[in-house]
């Protein structure tokens, strides 16, 4: 902005030029793909969800919130705004989420109402577009429950305050923290594991990854363009290495053919004949 402002005032006379530009510097590089160590194993997701339900009312109340992360690896942003017409819930196998909505934190001198988060479309999509996430009978046992014992706001919100209002990235983060000194190890605890919420995001999409699933279908149900979807993960995909390392080991133990009497190898001089 101050660049840019900058630039308007060479336009308009008041500097010969930009002073910015005679500045030597460039950006500190920065890390684009999620840090390995973060990524939760299915079983830590488990221990830490459960963690978060055991944590008096309050986190029985984010148990769900905090399942929908990991299960259906939706930003907070998106968990926050997810309504019960969204959700197809059968009482036995698979459901879906239909997205349609987000509400990231801008802050309340950035909104429209004055509040901490507003109502927008989903990230990367355009406006009244939807995003389709099947997700497991775990997760829909969760928010099955969730609603029955906590019901919806008057626009149909699974999730809100005491009040009925949008759920604030304090609340949850809170409990999360609590729940990570219940779920985990002194060493665990004092390492990045899980340190954040987001971090259910990423260890779901590094299982997925890791199990198969094509990355196509991977990165449209968590709502990444395909290449931004590797590149983010590249560090998180295992089982690669193995099958590479084979590969290199059957091609250094091949043996090269012989030199024949003239200088040839045995190989051309028969195919030669």
């Amino acid at each position: 902005m101050f660049y840019n402002a900058l630039g308007y005032a060479v336009e308009q006379g008041h500097l010969a030029s930009n002073p910015v530009d005679r500045i030597q510097w460039t950006t500190p590089a920065v890390a684009q793909s999620v840090d390995r160590r973060v990524v939760v194993s299915p079983a830590q997701a488990r221990n830490l969800l459960a963690a978060v339900g055991q944590l008096s009312d309050r986190g029985a109340h984010l148990e769900a919130f905090c399942a929908c992360l990991y299960y259906a690896a939706l930003r907070p942003s998106e968990a926050v705004m997810l309504r019960e017409s969204d959700l197809h819930l059968p009482a036995k196998g698979w459901g879906r989420i239909v997205l349609a909505a987000s509400a990231s934190r801008a802050g309340t001198a950035w909104t429209d109402h004055g509040t901490a988060r507003q109502e927008r479309g989903l990230k990367h999509r355009a406006a009244h577009e939807t995003r389709t996430i099947p997700i497991p009978p775990e997760l829909v046992r969760l928010l099955r429950a969730h609603i029955r014992r906590y019901g919806t706001t008057p626009d149909g919100r699974v999730f809100q305050t005491a009040r009925g209002g949008i759920i604030q990235d304090s609340a949850y983060g809170a409990v999360w923290a609590e729940a990570r000194t219940e779920a985990l190890t002194e060493a665990q605890f004092q390492s990045p594991l899980g340190r954040r919420p987001y971090d259910l995001r990423h260890a779901a999409v590094s299982l997925w990854l890791n199990s198969g699933v094509p990355a196509t279908e991977v990165a449209r149900r968590a709502g990444h363009g395909v290449a931004v979807l590797l590149k983010i993960y590249a560090h998180c995909i295992d089982g690669q290495a193995d099958a590479a390392n084979r590969r290199i080991t059957d091609a250094l133990g091949a043996q090269e053919p012989e030199p024949g009497p003239d200088g040839e190898a045995d190989g051309d001089t028969e195919q030669a004949s």
